[in-house]
């Protein structure tokens, strides 16, 4: 511990003085006679305990003067309560995501409008788009990026740098995973709660997965699996479809995926185009508010009440004395 303004104490030291010199000179004396000798013995002083008020508000001037030196510890950690959620983005880097967002069926009809038709954006990046979207709209929440094919990876932790994380959004391409093509849907999700576990620490019921994918899992960890672990710690899983086709969604595996979503409180979002996308990132904003804890490091902590708090409870001690006539002085 240390002041901020020690120099304040010579005013308080000054101030006590005066008072101690005050009091000396209104003092009281007796009137003469030949007994006074006799009362200043020992035997007739009267006892220590009638000094408590006093004392007590000695004490009271001294706290008050510690606390206007304004007592700070140099590093001291708190907790910061604030009205968010750690979310972990799991975005699919298969090769599908490549393909064109508009899924209109190549025919002769519309070959020679499909080839007039300016290129339009991939599912990766409608989908990187709608990450930004979410991202810009989200304000306490700490947020990490965990990408899959073949595997999973973390391209960011859990962080309430927005700038930081959107750059790294924007690093994602096809070429980051070279070699790797499949869609492990079960390892994305687990890595994602793998991320949440080690690094949160707002309570379960704050912990939020949003996985973006086009495909079904045909690689790692069954994620039934990994929605069961999901389930155990609390944790809520929204499946945003990326143009996922209606042949891919009926199937029962992936239908007992979105079972096990809307089961734990998530939503599945059925995003055919871009527009549909943000939207998507648009209500999961909506609908998830929540509280996060962290511990924060604060330097100069001001600790003014640790002196601030006695001072008050011995003044009001002083009085309280006061009222007793055993504490007041007769002289």
């Amino acid at each position: 511990m240390r002041f901020l303004h020690p120099e304040y104490g010579w005013f308080v030291l000054a101030a006590l003085a005066a008072a101690a010199l005050l009091q000396w000179r209104v003092r009281r004396r007796f009137a003469a006679s030949t007994a006074v000798g006799w009362l200043s013995a020992r035997a007739y002083r009267a006892s220590w305990l009638r000094r408590l008020p006093l004392l007590f508000l000695v004490a009271a001037l001294v706290l008050v003067g510690l606390a206007l030196m304004e007592p700070v510890l140099p590093y001291s950690q708190a907790e910061v309560r604030s009205r968010g959620l750690d979310i972990v983005m799991v975005l699919d880097l298969s090769s599908s995501m490549e393909e064109d967002m508009d899924n209109t069926p190549l025919t002769l009809n519309n070959l020679a409008k499909m080839a007039n038709r300016p290129p339009g954006k991939t599912r990766l990046e409608a989908t990187k788009d709608a990450i930004r979207a979410f991202i810009h709209g989200r304000r306490d929440d700490r947020i990490g990026l965990v990408v899959f094919s073949d595997h999973a990876y973390v391209v960011s932790p859990l962080t309430f740098d927005y700038d930081y994380l959107l750059h790294y959004v924007d690093m994602v391409d096809d070429r980051i995973l070279q070699g790797e093509g499949q869609t492990a849907i079960g390892d994305g999700l687990a890595l994602a709660n793998y991320l949440l576990s080690r690094q949160s620490r707002g309570g379960s019921a704050n912990q939020v997965v949003v996985l973006f994918t086009d495909g079904e899992n045909n690689r790692g960890t069954d994620p039934l699996q990994v929605m069961q672990q999901a389930h155990d710690a609390n944790i809520r899983v929204h499946f945003v479809g990326v143009d996922l086709e209606q042949e891919v969604r009926r199937k029962p595996e992936v239908q007992a995926l979105l079972m096990a979503v809307r089961q734990d409180g998530g939503q599945y979002f059925n995003a055919s185009s871009a527009r549909d996308l943000v939207s998507a990132s648009e209500t999961i904003d909506k609908v998830e508010k929540g509280f996060l804890v962290s511990k924060v490091t604060v330097h100069d902590a001001p600790v003014y009440q640790w002196f601030a708090l006695p001072a008050l409870l011995c003044l009001a001690a002083a009085i309280a004395l006061r009222t007793i006539p055993y504490f007041v002085d007769q002289t």
